[in-house]
Formats: C-alpha cells, structure tokens, sequence
C-alpha cells in the first residue's frame, strides 16, 4: 500500500535577519526563552557558588622541577610530592601563601608571593622513581635496597612569576559580560578542587577524583574493575557559579596478586595457561609494589627467560679475603632470591619476572613477589561484554544519586579547606531548583523510522500512520499494531544466510510473514536459506563470509537485493564486518544482521522497520509532514545534516578517526538521508573534508578545479532527489565537540560548508541554523520525593544553563533504569529565525524503533554511519596508493600518512545502510 504526499505549498517570501559577520563568527546570545509546555519543579545536581572577595587576585606562576644534576623531572606524580615538601620546608619563604598546583607546571595563589621569581632545593625521601634503581646489574639495585634505607633524592624547583587573573573576571561573565580571562578564573578554581582531592590520596582524571575504597569497586570482568567516583567543576549559569558535582566512573585495573590479575584477564584458570606476549603488552607500564621491601616500582617488561635459567651478573665481596676487590658473579634469579633473601619461590620459578629496571639496566623481580597497586587506570577498549557489566552495575535510581552526591559533598568538606577559604567562596549544600516543561508528544521535523526510526518533534501534530489514524505516543513509546506502513517497499528477490546453528529458522520465516501482511509489505518467499558449511565455522572470520558468498552464486543466477544475515552472536561476532564490507562495497547488496535470542512479533516488527527504511520506504510520518505544514522548514526548501566524528580505542594513534555527514533528501520530506564517510588523522574532532578543491586535467588538456568534498556530494543528492531545488535553509547539527571548540566549528567546519555552496553557484546564499549537541556532561534533573526519573520531553532553559548563550537541556527518553542523562543543545547560529519554542520542539524526541531516545536522529544516523564503516573497515589492510577520491558516501583520505576507506558500490550508496 503506497500513500501518495499532498505538493508543497508555494514558498513564501523569505525571512532575511541580519548575518553575522563571516570571519569571525562566535556563538549567538540567548534572544528568549521559551513557554510552550506544562511547567514542573525540578531538582539539578548544581549548587550555589558565593563569591565575596571579587577584588582580589589569582596569581599564576610557572614550575619547574630538576633532579640533582640538572636534568628536568619527568615522571609523573612526583611533582605535587615535590612541592607539598617546599610549602612545608619553605612556608615562610613563601609568604605564609598556600598554593594551588596543577600537578604539571603551574601553581596558583591567592594574592602574590613574596618574589617574583623563587628556586628552593628540597630533599625527598624514598621518591617513587625508576631513578632510584642504581648499579649497573639487576641485582645490585635490589641488594642495595635490601641491606640499607634507600638514598634520598635531592631536587631543585624554580617558581616563576607568569601572570594575574581578576576573580572579578568571573562576576563579570555572571552578568552576561564578555570577558577573556573567565575560563582561567574557573580554571584556578578547578585546580583547587584537584588539589583538596589529591591531598585526600584520590585518583584524579581530569575534574574526576576516586578514592581507594574496595566499596566504591565494580568487577566488570577480565581484570577490570570499574571504580566509582564524583566529578567536580565550577559552571556560570544564568543564576550564578554554580558547582556542578556527578557521580563519575573509570575503570582500573584489579589491585592485587600479578598472576591472579593475568588469569582473570586473559580467562585462564591458572598460570600454565596464560599466554606471555599478550601479559608483557598488558602488563607494561603498570606499578607493582614488592615485598617484603614494600617499595613501589613501574614494569617495563618480562625477563626472556624463567626465574630459573634467567641470568644476571652481581658483585660480591670476596668470601676469603673481605679486603680484596669484589668479584662479579653469574646468578639466575631464582638462586639469588634464595642464597640472599633466603626465599623460595613456590610457583613462578618456571615463568618470566618482571623486568622493573630500565632498557639497558634491567630489575628482575619474580611474579609473586609482587603486587599490583590499586588505582591504576585502565585505559585500553572494553569489551561488549565489560561495557555491558559495567551499565548494568553502575546505574543509579534518581534518589539514590542525589544521596550519593549529597554524602560526596559532606565528605569532601570543602569548607575546611584554608586555601579555598581564602578564596572567599562558600558552596551551598542543597540541589537548586529550577522549573523544566515538559512539552507535548512528537510533533515535528522527523518521524517514526526504521529501528531507528526519529524525528526531531516538535509541539504541532501527531504521528501518521498508513491507514489514517493518528497516534500520540504515551510515556516516550509508540505502539504499531494495527498499523501500516506510509510507503513499504516489495521485497523481491533475497536470501537468508544462516551463520548461527542456534536459530529457530521456522519460527522466523512465519513471523517474517505474518508481521510482513501486517505492515503491508509485499514479501516474497526467500529464494532460499543457505546455512554455513560445519566445516568452515572455525575458520577466520573473512574466509568464512567468502565461502558463504561462493554458496549464494552457486545458489542464484545473479546476485540478490536482499540478504538477511543471521549471526552467530549478538554483539561481538567477528563476522559483522567482513560481512558488511563484503555486501556494501564489493556487491551493492542491501543487508541486515540479525542474532535474535527471541523471536516474536516485537522483534521482528523492529527488523522489518529497519529493512524497509533501507530498502528506500516510509515508515511513518508526522501530520505535520505528511501535511507539507512544518513550520521554517515545509514552506522554504530545507535540507538538514547531521555530523559526528568517531574517534578509535584510546591509545590506537595508528588508527584515523572516521567523519560522518548526513543530509536529508526528497524535500519537502525529511524523513530519508544519505551518509558521506570519510576518513581522517588520529584523534581530530575537526571534520576535514567537508570542502576539497582538487585540480584536475580533462580530456583536451585543460586544468580546472572540482570539490570532491563530502558536502557537495550531499548537495547534488539533495538537487537530484528533489524537483532540481536548492537548499535555502541548511539545518545543521553537529555533535562531540566541547564548548572551546566552539568557535572553529563556527569559523572552520561551517565555513567549509559555505565554501562547498559558493562552488556549486556563486550566487547562492542559503541561511544556517548551526546547533551543537552535547551527551557527555554532568548535568541532571530530579523531581522531589520521587524515585521516578523526569518525563519524557523535558526541556530546561533556566538557571543552570549559560548566562549568555543560546543553550538548553532536553530529556527527550522515557527513563525507566538509572538516572537520565539529558542532551545539552548549544544553538551557535540561527539565521533561519526560529523562536526558542520552535527550536526546543524541533529537538524534541527521536525514536528508536517503539522508544524515544536520547538525541535528535540526524546526529544519531551519522554517529551509526561513523560507527558502522569503521567495523566493516579492515585500516591494516588499506593501500597507500589508492586515490584520494572517496565517492558514492564513503571514502576519502585524511591527513598524517594514512589512506582512505573503500568506497562504496553505487547501488548502496544513497541508501540508509546505517540503520
């Protein structure tokens, strides 16, 4: 059943609003705030900052820490022990001041030092270094520490005047003013924070502090354990500082026994089985303490060969004749321990010891002479099944995290404090109120749509479905029963590959039918179900999608339009993207990956959502879209994109960020789009590809100049799919960046945009509406007395959000588990004319299959599309030859030496593989 669009209405005159200036763009004040909404009371987790010394100053002053013989300091950690020994050796020296240091290479204090410029010698006993292991053996070092109170380190520190900062600066931005040294006054006050907590022994990351408390622990697996923690930091809002605290979460590594650590990590029952290449990479750089001498040392490696053949020289006194000069032995490890320690290992005299020394000086140390330290941070990727643990064991009810921050507060005890005494700042203790509305369901931009079906809501009309009726969703849910699809697709020709000897492939097929006849699509039997070869199940992951391939051209005369996949796990299985690269970019074929652990009518709904979107139907619409009657966007051609960056695992510098575009298409509907992928340096939040000029010779010779970036390609998707229009409003929404980048997406990534429409037509002066979402903060609302979490469409634009700034905060999801955690939107530039209702309702909701989440869908498509192409590409195996030309969606090289991602086959390539 195909439902046929209403023609737009004729566009009217468009609203022209002064434009900013072009060059140096920066983010737009607050013109209002919106009304629309029934209005409720609300708790956050900010509170108050009071200021009474505004006259003062903070003084900065730059550090530098050198050993004895003049060599810089380099290990971390050492130096805020450095300078706790200056204030408490050098306290009237100093003035009498306390200082506030940054744990690297400035130092703040209220009002100035006595000097401008200070250098103190200071002695630091048992300091925790590498340095410290002396001799030219391994076992000198040991002996040595062994046999008498190590050697105390001797350090000169210099403090230097560098610059003063005005807490004036702070009262200034409160009232809205511009003022450049704000963030540096927040900043010193930040660094007090850190301070008070590092003086408490906690782990500090960032503006986060952790406390070695085993109740504050969560075992997640595989020598992980997720420690629980607050984060602490200062924000201007529209009714002052604020101190915004959050109950925080890293991951360490499990302190405790070196191979209990190994055998858990690597999912071995005991030390004959764990694999020694994969323990050295785990094991590097991580922090022991031995005993009995209960020092502390940092791994560098493991020895090559076991405790008992492992060889090391040693000077010892000449046994017959204790005047004459030292002789230099041979001695394993083992020997050692037991002829001078008078110790016997009992289970690693047959493995590797830790190497603890340094490159060319080497410190062997068997393993179960050693301890893992806690508060370790564990910085490599987690796995599907240690993300999974850890959600589901660190959610937290609403009342629970109020008590949680509320005890955090009285803990700290920052009131104690003298240095942030003589700040003159006092915190509130109790959470600040604010008024949230809670708008009414979806109404607006975007619509139900495939798995993740969306729609940027808005307060206008409700959902449309095939048959005509209307339908309000209730608490963030949507119910499709007994309702079909806009415009569902046939499905002709396609096949079931069954990777999963698990499946319960009858059961399937029948609800694939009946949940088909439901929605109105036309599904015809399957050409066939190709179940894997036994004997391939074993083999990697690429071979065993290509012998599959081989069974569908036995199977098929020529290819199909449709393969259903069913894998053999549900969330890590290896074969999800050799499979997608293999359907996307080697054949063109349409795909979706299903591990069902249960099949009924619900799931199979979601899987037929998903299919048709990618196959090129309409799930559903809005009555406001379907009407042609959205406000600022039916009545003027408007095309909207989502933009997000995906960065690789933390520490794989090796591997490029991928950059996701997607725009809308088919206006004067926005519910299809289209994704342009690129590849691009390591860890770069700005998208760099989105204007490419490239010269190019043509056939006669002549040289001229094309874009080849990822927006014209856009561009001409969306010129094509529409009656040959042009975009006049561009909607863009851009996500991952913080609040300091603000500026260059505004005078970087937007001006690349505008670049892209200039070469297209010179005359074309389309309007923007620039909008900045924000999922990783610490704001959260609660209501009183309640342990629910707030409604669904929640909006706040009062109190907690920017002074001056175009900004609010949405709970768009029904949050039935743990705490919700809202979207921060930043509206950095409206040139379209949207009133602050109009744009809180345009973000308001974005379904995934029957249930509202948390961000608006174009920034959802695009961090699926980031994410997807990043699994199906293999990077070790790109070329370094291959053109810089992306094409068809993906592709595209990037700066810093690597290459491009595959380009996708052009049947797929407009389609929404993403979903």
């Amino acid at each position: 059943m195909k439902h046929e669009l209403p023609p737009p209405p004729p566009i009217p005159p468009n609203f022209v609003p002064a434009k900013v200036n072009e060059s140096n763009r920066r983010p737009m004040a607050r013109r209002e705030l919106g009304t629309k909404g029934q209005r409720i009371p609300l708790l956050t987790n900010h509170f108050n900052v009071k200021l009474s010394r505004t006259n003062d100053h903070f003084y900065q002053y730059s550090v530098a820490l050198f050993y004895e013989d003049g060599n810089p300091v380099e290990a971390k950690g050492i130096g805020r022990k450095i300078l706790d020994m200056v204030h408490k050796t050098y306290e009237s020296e100093m003035g009498g001041k306390g200082f506030a240091y940054d744990g690297e290479k400035t130092l703040f204090t209220v009002g100035s030092l006595p000097r401008t410029k200070l250098e103190f010698n200071v002695v630091l006993e048992n300091a925790v270094s590498n340095r410290t292991i002396r001799g030219g053996s391994p076992s000198d070092g040991e002996t040595k520490r062994s046999r008498r109170v190590p050697q105390s380190k001797q350090f000169k520190v210099t403090i230097s005047y560098a610059t003063k900062i005005p807490i004036q600066a702070i009262v200034n931005a409160l009232q809205g003013h511009d003022s450049e040294q704000f963030h540096e006054a927040v900043r010193v006050l930040d660094v007090l924070l850190r301070q008070h907590a590092a003086k408490q022994g906690c782990l500090l990351v960032k503006q986060c502090y952790f406390q070695n408390d085993s109740r504050n622990f969560i075992g997640i697996g595989g020598g992980v354990v997720g420690c629980r923690g607050f984060h602490s930091s200062f924000r201007a809002t529209q009714s002052g500082l604020s101190l915004n605290m959050d109950v925080s979460t890293t991951m360490i590594v499990k302190p405790g026994k070196v191979v209990d650590f190994l055998c858990e990590n690597q999912n071995v029952r005991n030390i004959r089985e764990i694999d020694w290449v994969k323990a050295k990479r785990m094991l590097k750089n991580l922090r022991v303490k031995t005993f009995p001498s209960n020092r502390e040392y940092k791994i560098i490696g493991l020895s090559e060969k076991t405790c008992r053949e492992q060889m090391f020289s040693m000077k010892q006194k000449n046994q017959r004749d204790g005047n004459s000069p030292s002789e230099t032995i041979d001695i394993t490890v083992l020997q050692y321990y037991a002829d001078h320690h008078g110790r016997r290992l009992e289970y690693s005299a047959d493995y590797p010891c830790l190497d603890v020394g340094k490159t060319k000086r080497p410190v062997y140390i068997p393993l179960e002479l050693c301890d893992l330290i806690s508060l370790q941070r564990y910085t490599k990727a987690l796995s599907n099944l240690q993300k999974a643990s850890l959600v589901e064991k660190s959610r937290q009810k609403p009342r629970d995290r109020m008590q949680a921050l509320t005890g955090a507060l009285n803990q700290s005890n920052y009131g104690a404090d003298p240095l942030i005494n003589a700040t003159g700042i006092t915190i509130s203790t109790t959470f600040t109120q604010v008024e949230g509305r809670v708008l009414e369901p979806p109404k607006v931009p975007f619509f139900f749509f495939s798995v993740y079906d969306n729609f940027l809501t808005g307060a206008f009309s409700q959902l449309k479905f095939g048959r005509g009726g209307d339908m309000v969703p209730r608490g963030g849910r949507w119910n499709f029963n007994n309702k079909t699809l806009i415009e569902p697709k046939r499905i002709t020709n396609w096949v079931v590959v069954n990777f999963s000897a698990r499946c319960d492939m009858d059961a399937l097929k029948n609800n694939l039918r009946i949940c088909s006849q439901a929605k109105g699509i036309e599904l015809d039997p399957p050409h066939g179900v190709l179940d894997e070869n036994p004997q391939f199940r074993r083999s990697p992951a690429p071979v065993r999608v290509d012998k599959m391939f081989e069974a569908i051209k036995e199977r098929l005369r020529g290819p199909p339009s449709f393969i259903l996949c069913i894998l053999p796990e549900r969330k890590n299985s290896d074969i999800y993207g050799p499979w997608k690269r293999k359907c996307l970019v080697d054949h063109g074929i349409v795909t979706q990956c299903i591990a069902p652990t249960r099949i009924n009518d619900q799931y199979v709904t979601n899987v037929l959502l998903k299919v048709n979107a990618k196959m090129g139907g309409i799930n559903s619409l809005l009555s406001m879209e379907f009407a042609n009657a959205i406000p600022l966007v039916s009545r003027t051609p408007t095309m909207i994109f989502g933009m997000d960056v995906s960065h690789g695992s933390p520490g794989r510098a090796d591997v490029p960020s991928i950059a996701a575009v997607v725009s809308s298409r088919k206006w004067p509907q926005i519910s299809q789009y289209r994704a342009s992928v690129r590849a691009q340096s390591a860890r770069v939040e700005m998208i760099d590809a989105l204007f490419k000029p490239v010269s190019k010779v043509d056939n006669e010779g002549r040289t001229k100049l094309e874009d080849e970036g990822m927006i014209r390609e856009l561009l001409v998707d969306f010129y094509l799919s529409t009656p040959q229009l042009k975009p006049q409003n561009i909607i863009i929404f851009r996500d991952g960046v913080s609040e300091s980048q603000f500026n260059q997406v505004l005078n970087i990534e937007l001006n690349q945009i505008i670049e892209a429409c200039k070469f297209m037509d010179e005359q074309w002066d389309p309007k923007f509406l620039f909008i900045v979402a924000q999922k990783t903060h610490h704001t959260k609302f609660f209501q009183a007395n309640s342990e629910a979490n707030v409604p669904p469409g929640t909006v706040v634009d009062n109190k907690v959000c920017h002074p001056k700034s175009n900004d609010f905060y949405l709970c768009a999801q029904n949050g039935p588990i743990g705490t919700t955690r809202p979207t921060h939107y930043h509206v950095l530039l409206d040139e379209i004319g949207f009133s602050a209702d109009e744009l809180q309702e345009l973000v308001h909701s974005y379904q995934r299959s029957t249930t509202a989440i948390s961000v608006v869908a174009p920034i959802c498509y695009a961090h699926l599309a980031a994410g997807q192409v990043a699994q199906f590409v293999k990077f070790d195996d790109m070329s370094d030859t291959t053109s810089s030309h992306s094409g068809g969606g993906s592709g595209g090289s990037g700066a810093g030496g690597f290459t491009q991602l595959p380009k996708l086959h052009k049947n797929v390539w407009s389609s929404m593989f993403f979903c």
